[in-house]
């Protein structure tokens, strides 16, 4: 009897490297924010072309904290795209602002830069793009149709990726990336902010701390231990650890590594693929460097053997794990009921949402992983 696969949609590359940096914080004890996260920060910051990088609890946390710093509050608008994870509109409600969607592009799944112009009013003081799974939004273009609004990114898949040779994290105001697990480096949970701005900087440093005019490192080190900081703005604790930034440091040097297999991947499903009449694999637009969090395809149903989500259960009972892409924020319920939405007022948002599908690609895979996902595909002509 041939042996069924048990391929995950996504697995972390960790292994003994990480688990002996983890050791000297634990044994010198310091745990919280401390010389590691630094390290990190600064190493985070070079790569992607900025001036500052702030290490955070999470990329939702990271986007809280822009939108914070910019006083983003009530009677504000904050431009989103349609189909995204929930956290990118989530934050925009945090403040007490209102999030007002945009339609996507089907073929990249990033804002359709086309329909931003018509949602901009007097009360927009903010635009989120998201680098969907790793492919930079066009950035220029959106900055031509909303010239003096803060491009806020959402980069959260998109650490080491590409937008005509500028690295992500460096195409708007400020930028924040994930290291959720599913990500191409992980801190388990964790994230980063990224800008070029000293004042944006230096203020949202503060509001990571509770608000805090030094840190806890500053203090601990300086020469006066009865110093307390003061405390001018009302702040959060999204502080990353010394223990998760010591991982990060050591996953964040693999990460070119860890993206040229995923790229040499990418070009193997997209070429074997290529057949499939009913599956649309991703377009990278030239001058793009897609940084491949995931690798999603476009099922058309009227093409298929069967549905999307019967393909889906196909391939799980053949040991292939599958995914939607993401979802449409503004089918979700919360969305739907206090916004009164719909799921035709976004089509290309709700087709994305029915019709994507992510399949596996992440560097614990095989070779033959990949050629079982391949051929496991295929077959699925002869499964209906």
């Amino acid at each position: 009897m041939a042996t069924i696969r048990n391929i995950s949609i996504s697995t972390p590359a960790t292994g003994e490297e990480e688990w002996q940096a983890v050791r000297e914080p634990i044994m010198n004890g310091w745990l919280t924010q401390g010389p590691k996260v630094a390290a990190f920060e600064k190493a985070f910051a070079q790569r992607h072309q900025v001036k500052h990088a702030l290490a955070v609890t999470s990329c939702t946390t990271g986007l809280h904290l822009m939108l914070a710093a910019l006083d983003i509050g009530p009677g504000d608008e904050v431009i989103v795209p349609a189909f995204t994870w929930v956290a990118t509109a989530n934050v925009v409600m945090f403040c007490g602002a209102t999030p007002v969607f945009v339609d996507v592009d089907p073929l990249t799944y990033n804002l359709d830069i086309k329909q931003v112009k018509a949602k901009i009013t007097p009360r927009t003081k903010a635009i989120i793009p998201v680098h969907l799974f790793g492919l930079c939004a066009d950035m220029d273009a959106l900055t031509k149709v909303a010239p003096g609004i803060p491009l806020l990114e959402d980069a959260a898949c998109a650490s080491g990726s590409f937008y005509k040779k500028r690295s992500a994290g460096a195409l708007g105001l400020a930028a924040a990336f994930s290291f959720h697990p599913r990500k191409s480096v992980t801190t388990g949970e964790g994230g980063m902010v990224t800008t070029n701005d000293d004042a944006l900087a230096e203020k949202m440093n503060m509001l990571r701390n509770h608000g805090a005019s030094i840190s806890e490192e500053q203090r601990h080190h300086g020469p006066r231990p009865y110093i307390l900081a003061d405390f001018n703005l009302l702040g959060f604790n999204y502080r990353m650890t010394d223990l998760q930034g010591a991982i990060g440091l050591v996953q964040f040097k693999k990460l070119d590594q860890f993206i040229a297999e995923r790229q040499r991947w990418a070009d193997y499903y997209s070429k074997e693929l290529a057949g499939v009449e009913w599956l649309r694999t991703p377009v990278t637009p030239e001058d793009y460097q897609h940084g491949w969090q995931s690798f999603v395809c476009f099922i058309d149903e009227s093409k298929a053997p069967l549905p999307r989500n019967a393909i889906m259960e196909y391939l799980q009972n053949k040991g292939i794990s599958t995914r939607p892409g993401t979802h449409a924020v503004h089918m979700l319920g919360l969305y739907q009921q206090k916004f009164g939405l719909a799921p035709d007022d976004f089509p290309g948002a709700r087709d994305c949402d029915r019709y994507s599908m992510a399949i596996p690609l992440h560097n614990k895979m095989t070779k033959e992983d990949y050629e079982y996902v391949v051929a496991t595909i295929k077959g699925v002509r002869c499964a209906a």
